[in-house]
């Protein structure tokens, strides 16, 4: 597929990144204590298998996500401290548009549709393993797609073309 193919939805930007590990005392040591990132929030999920600190870099249209993340059960699932780079956000301009598009396109999704994630956002998560009903997917990599907030697509979406 070539890049002039016209999507009826546009990538703006980086949402976040997700770091997990069994412990999240040392990412917090680096990312808060060292690198200086402030931390804005929590988020804890039995269902998600997930205690995180959610820390930013930046402020407004162009804050990013650090997601610190530990498995509150370390044997259970999704398990989140595996891989290390657990997942990229990326800010969609119309979420529901794009996952109707992609899925038409053979482009894999997680379990789970759209819901409201961690931040407050619609989510959904392209899945990282291709099946052969859709055989686009992460290629290891598991993304998530989340719907930017009007003052997000006003600063971002401008810019692109």
């Amino acid at each position: 597929m070539s890049a002039s193919v016209q999507r009826p939805f546009r990538v703006l930007g980086i949402q976040q990144i997700a770091i997990g590990a069994l412990d999240k005392a040392p990412l917090r040591r680096l990312w808060i204590d060292m690198l200086g990132l402030e931390q804005t929030g929590n988020f804890r999920s039995e269902r998600e298998n997930v205690d995180e600190d959610i820390a930013a870099i930046g402020t407004g249209a162009h804050k990013v996500e650090v997601d610190l993340m530990q498995p509150i059960n370390p044997e259970g699932k999704p398990a989140v401290h595996v891989t290390p780079l657990n997942h990229v956000g990326l800010w969609i301009d119309d979420l529901p548009c794009a996952v109707e598009w992609l899925t038409a396109r053979g482009v894999r999704f997680a379990p789970g549709g759209i819901r409201k994630g961690a931040a407050g956002y619609d989510i959904c998560f392209l899945h990282p393993k291709a099946s052969d009903e859709f055989p686009i997917a992460g290629e290891g990599v598991l993304i998530e797609l989340v719907q930017a907030p009007p003052e997000v697509i006003k600063a971002l979406g401008p810019n692109l073309g």
